[in-house]
């Protein structure tokens, strides 16, 4: 058997390794001209349930080498208004004894894509354009690309993204839907200079604003085991040495950066941030962002040019079942999801470990392949339909935060209503445990249902 993937994102390369350990022939093909480009985003967040499902398809070495790369987990939580003025802090929120697999992460998503390249560079092709697919009657799938060549498996699976040129041709009844809500972001090189422009909880956490307009931001300040000058002081031991011998680090040009992004309806941007370049975005940052404090407005200033981007937040529209054919999706090519929950790429990962297991099971003679394929979509449709729905609650223009005139009361009663937890110790720390629980649960709960699946 043999499986073509297009797209190596996350999840493709994920189900990549997980096929190539089970003795699977499999192929990854990407449109990105060599494996240090595309605009990939600056963070992804992975959970316990992420790190579970990667767990499943990615060797040993793979995964350790993911932990060892990720950046500082965050000490705090905070919630500032636009003036940058405290309004919640919680402390205390990272694992101070950080567990491989139950605690939340942080990496960049360029380091994470080279980290999932790490042991599949023999089978991974860039700058191979997906065109269309054909199926032939004697079963076959024969891919055709935009230079002209052509390849032909058993098994075809699109992870090309939101935007999957495959999952057109496959599922042309799949519909996508505007949030209405509209991102702009970029980060800037960590130094002294810019380290002054963020409080010490900033520095050491994550921040939300909440602004009027229903506008919000994030700065998150990402810090790695290395620098420019090699692996830092207090690094571990063997994390230190992991990242000394890994090969993909020539390829990774990440150092220690603060992120920022906005976020607003579209109706308060005076003009569409999808058709400006990287200069004119960042005076579109500043220009919505006038009033702000000096401080974050510096850090837009401070942006690295060639990381501002723009993002039109799109939510798909949960499908039916479908008939299953050799040709199936996987992560943000058949449930593209809003970042409001930040689980986009866990429930990728949680696709490509599904995936690949009934895969398995089809060399192991325990399952037709149409059969798998079936069994696959219908677990994937079912548990992805729940997060891109409770996703799409967190990013909408509909909410009454983004009405001009009931958005401004509501903000207003938010921001009392925190402050007066803030200042209340004893409701923070209720308030804390009690979310930390429902997060708990929630990640407990989606590694039982892939245990489940798995067995």
């Amino acid at each position: 058997m043999r499986v073509i993937i297009i797209g190596a994102g996350t999840g493709g390369l994920s189900l990549a390794h997980g096929l190539r350990r089970a003795g699977i022939d499999v192929r990854v093909f990407e449109k990105e001209p060599t494996r240090m480009h595309g605009r990939l985003g600056h963070r992804v967040g992975i959970s316990p349930a992420g790190s579970y499902a990667m767990q499943q398809t990615v060797p040993p070495e793979v995964f350790d080498l993911f932990v060892a790369t990720c950046a500082r987990s965050p000490k705090y939580f905070s919630i500032v208004t636009e003036q940058m003025d405290e309004i919640l802090s919680v402390g205390d929120i990272g694992d101070s004894e950080i567990d491989p697999v139950d605690s939340e992460k942080s990496v960049s998503r360029m380091t994470l894509r080279q980290v999932l390249l790490t042991g599949l560079e023999d089978v991974t092709e860039f700058g191979k354009q997906f065109e269309r697919y054909e199926e032939s009657a004697d079963g076959g799938v024969t891919v055709f690309f935009a230079d002209g060549s052509s390849v032909t498996g058993d098994v075809l699976v699109g992870a090309d993204g939101a935007r999957s040129k495959l999952r057109k041709q496959r599922l042309p009844q799949a519909r996508m839907e505007q949030t209405g809500i509209l991102s702009i972001g970029a980060r800037l090189p960590s130094t002294p200079e810019t380290r002054a422009l963020v409080s010490e909880k900033m520095l050491h956490g994550v921040t939300l604003a909440m602004a009027p307009k229903g506008m919000g931001a994030i700065i998150h300040v990402m810090d790695f085991k290395w620098d420019a000058n090699g692996i830092k002081p207090r690094t571990a031991i063997a994390d230190a040495d992991i990242i000394r011998s890994w090969s993909g680090r020539q390829y990774d040009d990440s150092q220690d950066y603060i992120l920022w992004a906005i976020w607003a309806a579209r109706r308060w941007y005076p003009e569409d941030p999808e058709k400006l370049g990287p200069e004119e975005l960042r005076c579109l940052a500043l220009q919505m962002t006038e009033g702000w404090s000096p401080r974050f407005r510096n850090l837009i200033e401070l942006s690295e040019l060639n990381t501002l981007n723009s993002i039109n937040i799109r939510t798909s529209v949960p499908l039916e079942p479908w008939e299953s054919s050799r040709v199936t999706l996987l992560g943000d090519a058949v449930h593209t999801m809003t970042p409001g929950r930040g689980v986009g790429a866990n429930t990728a990962l949680e696709d490509a470990a599904l995936l690949c297991k009934r895969l398995v099971e089809v060399r192991d003679g325990k399952r037709d392949l149409l059969e798998a394929i079936h069994s696959y979509e219908g677990d994937m449709l079912e548990y992805s339909r729940h997060v891109v729905l409770e996703s799409r609650k967190q990013m909408d223009e509909r909410d009454v935060i983004h009405k001009p005139v009931i958005g401004r009361a509501v903000l207003a009663l938010m921001r009392t209503m925190m402050r007066v937890v803030n200042h209340l110790p004893l409701l923070k720390r209720l308030m804390h445990r009690k979310q930390m629980q429902l997060r708990k649960i929630s990640d407990a709960g989606a590694i039982e249902r892939q245990r489940a699946q798995m067995a």
